[in-house]
């Protein structure tokens, strides 16, 4: 399977985006999007594929996609595929993450000689990849098996199918809860809950419910000196000082710095930049 390059944010506007993955160009909802597109009527109708939420979620010209292809960001390879929901395998608004997260763990790495990282609602693996190819230890964890099996794929295109990655399928209060029983505990969590969910038995996960308890039981995992939790989400209400706030009461006592901010997905100089979701981030000071 042929690599083609990587993503690009090409425009945006009238609550839609407009995206390149590799070859392909994708046009796609975008509810932030409330200003006027900068490229042409014409130049949006190249697109390859037009995902619609009007009536039913469809993609529309789906035909001239192919089943499935790969890109590069960020040094990681994803395979992409259009799936019903209009996701495509990736949130490119998390590759600053990644980097980020591979810095940290290479330089503590080099101190403790080994780093535990818990991903939790952790999708196709973006942030489990990038902390494998930096060396950790890695729990990774989504309550579809689906989902777990395109992450593994993942792994495997990126070379790292031996990687210490124990990928499990299983709601994630539930799992939590069994691993403060076995006495886990991790250098670092990473957490990009949904607004909505169901566990990998139909159990319900609401984010106004469950933030609190999540949070908390995420703290109750952490080893006695931790190096980070990046908490991120798209709810709309959780806005940068919600999460911040959410997570300074979650890390009371633990010698660290937060920050907060949206999200973005960023094009060329001269694309108008995308909000793509919130994120707070605590790390050790």
């Amino acid at each position: 399977m042929a690599i083609n390059h990587s993503y690009s944010l090409l425009d945006s506007g009238n609550g839609r985006k407009l995206e390149k993955f590799g070859s392909f160009i994708i046009d796609r909802p975008c509810a932030q999007a409330v200003w006027k597109p900068k490229f042409s009527h014409k130049d949006w109708q190249k697109a390859h594929g037009f995902f619609s939420r009007e009536g039913e979620a469809k993609w529309l010209d789906k035909k001239k996609l192919p089943e499935f292809w790969e890109i590069e960001a960020s040094g990681i390879r994803f395979k992409i595929s259009p799936t019903d929901f209009g996701h495509l395998g990736i949130f490119p608004e998390q590759r600053p993450f990644w980097l980020w997260m591979q810095e940290v763990i290479r330089k503590e790495k080099a101190k403790r000689g080994q780093v535990d990282v818990l991903n939790l609602f952790a999708y196709s693996g973006g942030s489990t990849l990038a902390c494998a190819k930096a060396g950790a230890n890695v729990c990774h964890l989504d309550a579809s098996k689906a989902i777990v099996a395109w992450a593994r794929e993942n792994a495997a295109i990126n070379q790292l199918s031996n990687a210490p990655i124990r990928w499990i399928i299983d709601d994630v209060s539930k799992f939590l809860k069994r691993e403060l029983k076995r006495e886990r505990r991790y250098d670092a969590i990473i957490l990009d809950p949904p607004s909505f969910g169901r566990g990998a038995k139909g159990e319900v996960f609401k984010i106004e419910e469950e933030i609190q308890d999540l949070l908390q039981a995420c703290r109750d995992l952490l080893k006695p000196h931790p190096l980070f939790v990046l908490f991120s989400c798209h709810t709309p209400g959780f806005t940068p000082i919600a999460m911040r706030h959410l997570l300074e009461q979650t890390m009371v006592g633990y010698n660290g710095v937060i920050d907060d901010g949206e999200m973005i997905l960023e094009g060329q100089e001269n694309v108008f930049a995308v909000p793509s979701g919130t994120y707070a981030r605590w790390q050790y000071d």
